[in-house]
């Protein structure tokens, strides 16, 4: 038996990169995974690639309507939730000075509304003790320049594992925070603005990482099955980080 052997997990942002990676984890430990993705096509491709015992959703999680209609299709198959991986979110550089209230509400959009409602609406499905991941970013506390709004939204996301932690002991719900450095996924490259770009971007993350190369989505997948299986058990409100030592040394 797999390690969520009948459990039911959510996967947002599961189209793509480390979402994908887990929902092809997850299920193969034998859960059903509902992905969501903004992209038809993508969701299908990945339906594709993670085969029998997942459910695609195109949702916009920045759109309460959206998240709604997630659950609701949860609920039409008569599931609970054992597992939320809230993982979807994005971001773009932008320098103090060019900051325009069009990114500032992008991005805060996906990664801070989007994820505190995603969560506040899972809670009637969510079973007690189950296992609620959000994705932060090392970014949050590194002050990269250029990329601040997005660094804030990731540190409202770590206070949120801590709060949502405590409020939800009740119900023994764990709630901590996925912490990815940098991951060789599709959102990475989309950071530069080209295949030349990208290229020295990659190179410089990879001289500031003491393991001396990129992440792998399936590193980031396998520490998200940890903190959603029973061998995290006694683990809530904590930080995971898949950096390769770059926050840490």
């Amino acid at each position: 038996m797999g390690q969520l052997e009948g459990k039911t997990a959510i996967v947002t942002g599961g189209n793509s990169g480390i979402g994908l990676a887990t929902a092809k984890r997850f299920a193969r430990e034998g859960a059903h995974v509902f992905i969501t993705g903004r992209r038809q096509e993508a969701l299908d491709a990945a339906l594709a690639e993670i085969g029998q015992g997942a459910t695609a959703v195109r949702s916009d999680v920045s759109d309460l309507g959206d998240i709604d209609r997630l659950y609701a299709a949860v609920a039409e198959q008569g599931r609970r939730i054992d597992v939320l991986f809230a993982n979807a979110g994005g971001g773009e550089f932008a320098t103090l000075e060019k900051v325009t209230e069009e990114h500032f509400d992008s991005t805060f959009g996906i990664n801070v509304k989007g994820m505190l409602f995603t969560v506040q609406k899972a809670l009637p499905l969510l079973n007690d003790g189950a296992s609620v991941i959000l994705t932060g970013s090392t970014a949050a506390t590194s002050g990269a320049e250029a990329f601040s709004v997005y660094a804030a939204s990731k540190a409202a996301i770590r206070s949120f594992s801590r709060t949502w932690a405590n409020e939800l002991k009740g119900r023994k719900i764990r709630v901590n925070t996925l912490v990815p450095g940098p991951i060789d996924t599709p959102g990475n490259s989309g950071l530069a603005a080209d295949a030349e770009e990208a290229a020295k971007m990659q190179a410089f993350l990879v001289s500031q990482i003491p393991l001396g190369r990129m992440g792998r989505p399936d590193e980031a997948a396998a520490a998200a099955l940890f903190l959603a299986g029973d061998q995290s058990s006694f683990i809530t409100g904590a930080e995971l980080f898949v950096d390769g030592g770059l926050n840490q040394i």
